[in-house]
């Protein structure tokens, strides 16, 4: 199978900001948020569809979703929500998008199109980190 962006990003060939890793989870802040502080977690199984994801591994991917979106809610007590939405559009690898919000604009935003600011995606990792 060919390595999928996120497969590069778990490997090391590419730089995170590692928020949590399992042996078969992946959570890393995401460059490009719909909110600041998004979180994408994702199976170390380059699966595309989340529902082809062996069991164990769509387990593993949930406990973690929960476990981030538990932190989430402590680190952003400022917004009433941590949502998710579940992708494998742009990269053809499962991955969750965790984030916190408080309006359904929010929670339907665009990511924005701005160049990551790696320093403040460090202090969030490290306060979001499990």
């Amino acid at each position: 199978m060919t390595a999928t962006l996120f497969t590069r990003i778990i490997n090391g060939d590419i730089p995170s900001h590692k928020v949590y890793e399992d042996d078969r989870t992946y959570a890393f802040m995401d460059i490009h948020p719909i909110q600041p502080g998004q979180v994408l977690v994702v199976p170390k199984n380059p699966v595309p569809y989340i529902w082809d994801l062996p069991e164990d591994d769509y387990r593993a991917l949930m406990r973690t979703v929960q476990r981030v979106g538990r932190k989430m809610r402590e680190v952003f007590p400022e917004h009433t929500h941590v949502g998710i939405q579940v992708e494998g559009l742009e990269v053809p690898h499962t991955h969750v998008k965790v984030f916190a919000f408080s309006t359904p604009q929010q929670y339907h935003a665009h990511p924005a199109a701005t160049e990551p600011d790696h320093t403040v995606l460090a202090a969030l990792a490290a306060k979001l980190s499990l």
